[in-house]
């Protein structure tokens, strides 16, 4: 097997192509690294302990050409290369290259090969958007509704619906869940991302090394001809049972191998009150078919207090001395809310709070806060898909039936159920054959059945930007079953960036009238 792999110098990348250096079968490795300086000494690192067993590729995942000669050869390619917030949030361009266009290079790529190459595509959680406790189950399927003013969710979305329409012969669609990798403290403390986090907003984490241990697992299932019921379809790479939390909970967790607390570090108006992401996942498919679970959240920051000398020491210093020089001093960082608050920038703040009343109204003091339990909200159960049919989101059609049985009018279903039409007439529909769509805003569009009642996707005109989503919600169930869990249907806003790359917001053009 030869296995063709972008993405080798971040988290998930580094951990899969050390695990599939382990597969004795995997006769070469195919890895893109970009020409930046900084990935020189990775490269001498790499042919120093793996010879020509690796052959490396210099070249930009948004070039056609690196891509095709990436792939040449390649019986599966696996994408983990991503361009991630902080970055994403200060460079739209650099986003835009990696995760949307790079990725439309590396499909067209494959598709024109010879003999196609499997296609593994590694997409996030930030593309369902934010979720709160009222609804923090989730599965493939739901409202695809990006946060706000993100660029990596935004792209990853437009990335993944290209993978899903392209019509390769063999895809996967791997949505990864929040990840722990080792240095994730020392990244988060650097910028006012941190405060992007909802303290009541669940998240379920996976470690770095499990993503790698899955990629592993898939091709080892691959090498022996058991993945027959694996591609072409969507998944989530959920942490199960024992890693899920809130986002207090994360702090928490993380805060205490310094010997600390959220309530002993920042005050609970820090953070956004909504337009983040997180799911605790109901649909745990991925680990039933390849058993990758192995880590867990306790376990990981045990790990991390005992192998880094700077949580040992953080103990030994008052709370007080943290809170200033580490997290205070992110209060006037560009990505800090509290900044937006401060520069009087509505746009941002309304997105993140629901106006700039209600961020100047939240408590400082953790007395008036109420931090929610997940375990109230059932964090721990770990049960089949059906257990959780109370809990979670409607698709808006009868998913007791398989996909391919489900016939035109059961389309037509669906799509109003999503405020449109599904303007096809054939008596029969099949998961992977494009139906003509139209949306409420009277956009038409052509989309398989599989990409919008199993992949979530909608209307590619309404979506991501501008942020339309307050008008959207009024025609759609679909979105507003989510959307009012964290807006007011009074709320008539559209948000997107100028020409100057600054956050904007104006009424929508019915509000106006």
């Amino acid at each position: 097997m030869i296995v063709a792999m972008t993405g080798v110098s971040g988290s998930m990348g580094r951990e899969a192509f050390a695990q599939t250096m382990e597969l004795a079968f995997v006769e070469r490795i195919k890895i893109l690294l970009t020409p930046k300086h900084k990935n020189d000494k990775l490269e001498r690192e790499i042919k120093l302990r793996c010879g020509d067993r690796v052959e490396i590729i210099r070249g930009w995942i948004s070039d056609s050409a690196s891509c095709e000669k990436l792939v040449d050869g390649a019986d599966i390619v696996i994408n983990m290369a991503a361009v991630i917030p902080p970055h994403s949030d200060k460079s739209a361009k650099a986003s835009y290259l990696c995760n949307q266009l790079g990725t439309m290079r590396l499909t067209d790529a494959i598709a024109a090969m010879k003999k196609q190459a499997k296609f593994i595509h590694t997409s996030t959680v930030a593309v369902y958007g934010n979720r709160t406790l009222a609804h923090p189950w989730g599965r493939v399927g739901d409202p695809l509704l990006p946060a706000v003013f993100d660029n990596y969710a935004m792209h990853k979305m437009i990335a993944e619906r290209y993978v899903l329409e392209s019509g390769l012969e063999n895809f996967a669609v791997l949505r990864q869940t929040a990840m722990l990798y080792e240095k994730i403290i020392f990244s988060n403390i650097s910028d006012g991302l941190l405060f992007h986090t909802t303290l009541n907003g669940p998240l379920e984490w996976v470690t770095a090394r499990d993503s790698g241990y899955l990629i592993k697992r898939i091709l080892e299932r691959e090498y022996e001809g058991s993945n027959a019921d694996f591609w072409n379809k969507v998944y989530d790479i959920g942490g199960g049972a024992e890693n899920r939390r809130t986002g207090y909970d994360t702090f928490a967790d993380g805060f205490s191998i310094m010997g600390g607390s959220p309530k002993a570090y920042f005050k609970p108006n820090w953070c956004e009150t909504r337009n983040f992401h997180g799911l605790w996942f109901a649909d745990s498919e991925l680990d039933g078919m390849f058993g990758y679970r192995r880590d867990t959240v306790e376990g990981f920051w045990q790990a991390m207090g005992k192998k880094y000398k700077a949580f040992k020491m953080a103990r030994m210093l008052p709370s007080s001395v943290i809170s200033l020089f580490v997290f205070r001093r992110l209060l006037n960082d560009d990505n800090s809310p509290m900044k937006w608050l401060k520069n009087g920038d509505e746009a941002r703040i309304t997105a993140a709070f629901g106006s700039m009343e209600k961020a100047r109204s939240l408590p400082s003091d953790w007395k008036h806060f109420k931090v929610e339990d997940a375990k109230a909200y059932g964090c721990e159960e770990e049960k089949p898909l059906e257990a959780f049919r109370d809990k979670m989101l409607s698709h808006g059609y009868d998913e007791s039936k398989p996909l391919d049985e489900l016939g035109i009018s059961d389309m037509q279903g669906a799509a109003e159920f999503r405020g449109g039409k599904c303007l096809s007439k054939e008596t029969g529909a099949t998961p992977y054959k494009k139906l003509l769509w139209q949306c409420s805003e009277g956009h038409t569009f052509s989309a398989t059945p599989y990409t919008v009642l199993k992949g979530g996707h909608w209307c590619p005109f309404c979506q991501p930007q501008p942020w339309n989503y307050d008008r959207l919600a009024k025609k759609s169930p679909f979105y507003a079953q989510v959307w009012y869990d964290s807006h007011s249907p009074e709320e008539d806003e559209v948000y997107s960036f100028g020409n100057d790359g600054k956050a904007r917001m104006e009424r929508s053009e019915e509000e106006k009238a």
